[in-house]
């Protein structure tokens, strides 16, 4: 696989389109980081680390409304191997006028747009959550 970046993207938007509760995803170190921006930014509801060593898997509980509606509308790979997107700390962009995050690779870690802002540093544009 050249993407596993892209690949989690696709598994948890393939689960939330059929209303599944819960996608495992092989775990990775980036995967991790990007599984507790979603948590933390409110996207799903929590994730658990099954197993471990080389089979381990991250277990993320998604989100939805009363109405079966899933809390990610919206959820887009930017940079890839093909084309990597950079923004430095002026040019960061604002995801649906701020009703999103852009999830960024910096020299401080993996952080959110904002939290880029606010540290004053710029990187690599990973994806885009709504």
């Amino acid at each position: 696989m050249t993407d596993p970046i892209a690949d989690m993207l696709t598994r948890i938007r393939n689960a939330q389109r059929v209303g599944h509760a819960t996608v495992l995803i092989p775990r990775s170190k980036i995967k991790l980081a990007l599984t507790a921006i979603l948590k933390r930014e409110g996207f799903i509801e929590g994730y658990i680390e099954d197993g471990e060593g080389p089979t381990a898997q991250l277990k993320v509980f998604l989100k939805y409304d009363g109405a079966q509606v899933g809390a990610i509308r919206g959820i887009r790979r930017v940079s890839r191997p093909g084309r990597r997107v950079y923004s430095g700390r002026d040019d960061l962009p604002h995801v649906r006028n701020g009703l999103g995050v852009s999830i960024l690779t910096t020299p401080r870690g993996i952080l959110t747009d904002h939290q880029a802002r606010v540290a004053g540093v710029g990187g690599e544009i990973i994806c885009q959550v709504w």
